[in-house]
């Protein structure tokens, strides 16, 4: 599993989705998925930018609503977030299941559940920072639904190691699994996992009717629980240069746009603040991919350390960034973000009703100007 950070290969990636294979191969492990949720969720490139990059193509928004759909999803929790704030990271809905641990399987943690594609999708995640989407979702209904334990830290866990993690996507699809941000809760057997992942296991503990599920006890294999170790380790960098006639413009690991406010002169500063991650923790190797995707600004400076920390910050004539519920707390003035249906804001409790309101715009998707960073 392979992701470039240099801006002219994600874009050769945009240009190859085929969105019609996209509609119906999506939910396939094989499927003709397009591997660029690691550049939406750290911002480098916007769900807007993708669709009408496909739009362009000559494809109407009817012929490839199922594709303009899973680019919403995203949008949608986001919108989740803002208008909930941390509220997010608590039970949205009353559940009131009977729960065996607040800890994540052992089984889980060590990719030993006996269950061939959810081993190794768990492998693949700590050694690429990859999970297929349709894999976080049966590991989170083995995690929540069978084995009982709460969504909250096996949702921290997943999120501590994928390249895409962003809070408000994964949070919300943990709580929508177990049952505290749906009408009930989400279950597969073994018979669905062989069909999406191409395995042929049978008698395994989850080789049950549906109407089992729900009422079998915890398999032996679940009942050992872990408190996974989520610690983030920050490189140590040198104080930024801070020229106090200009603006500081801060990034941070959510807003990585080459294109934002290019042409303006000022300071240019990856913020990686130790809070925020002691916070919400990720690994080294998330770490790596931001500083990596940040190479794309240029000028930019990468600094570990709190914003009061950097030179100047509360002298110069301006500060700027982008809006994002993690990073309220700056003393920034915060554009708002490139959204795919900006005039769609409120709080939804289901996508389907957030959708609703959205597809009454999505004529408006194919008349954006595409916004691309210079290659070179």
């Amino acid at each position: 599993m392979n992701f470039p950070t240099d801006i002219g290969s994600i874009w050769n990636r945009i240009d190859s989705i085929d969105p019609i294979a996209y509609g119906h191969t999506r939910n396939y492990l094989q499927g003709d998925v397009t591997y660029l949720s690691p550049y939406i969720s750290r911002g480098v490139i916007s769900p807007r930018q993708v669709a009408a990059a496909v739009l362009s193509k000559g494809y109407t928004p009817e012929q490839i609503q199922r594709f303009l759909q899973e680019l919403a999803w995203r949008e949608y929790f986001q919108r989740v977030w803002q208008q909930l704030g941390d509220d997010l990271f608590d039970d949205i809905r009353v559940n009131r299941t009977p729960l065996s641990s607040s800890l994540l399987p052992t089984a889980i943690a060590t990719a030993n559940t006996g269950i061939e594609a959810l081993d190794q999708g768990i492998e693949m995640l700590y050694r690429t920072g990859y999970m297929h989407n349709h894999l976080r979702m049966y590991t989170a209904s083995a995690v929540c639904n069978i084995s009982k334990a709460y969504w909250k830290l096996p949702s921290q866990w997943m999120y501590y190691h994928l390249l895409d993690g962003d809070l408000a996507s994964n949070t919300c699809s943990w709580q929508w699994v177990a049952g505290s941000f749906s009408t009930k809760k989400y279950y597969c057997n073994q018979e669905n996992i062989n069909k999406y992942c191409n395995t042929h296991q049978q008698n395994t503990w989850l080789d049950h009717d549906y109407s089992v599920l729900p009422v079998m006890d915890c398999p032996d294999l679940l009942k050992e629980s872990t408190r996974p170790q989520l610690h983030t380790i920050l490189p140590t960098t040198p104080l930024p240069s801070i020229d106090p006639s200009l603006p500081l413009h801060i990034f941070h690991n959510y807003h990585l746009d080459p294109t934002w406010r290019a042409d303006e002169p000022a300071n240019r500063v990856l913020l990686l603040e130790p809070s925020h991650f002691k916070q919400y923790p990720v690994s080294e190797k998330v770490i790596d991919f931001v500083i990596a995707l940040a190479a794309n600004i240029e000028g930019l400076q990468v600094f570990c350390g709190e914003f009061s920390d950097i030179p100047f910050a509360y002298q110069v004539p301006a500060v700027y960034t982008r809006e994002h519920p993690a990073y309220e707390h700056l003393p920034a003035v915060k554009d708002s973000r490139d959204w795919m249906f900006p005039e769609v804001k409120r709080f939804y409790p289901s996508f389907f009703g957030f959708w609703k309101k959205a597809s009454a715009h999505l004529n408006d998707l194919s008349a954006s100007p595409l916004q691309t960073a210079s290659v070179s």
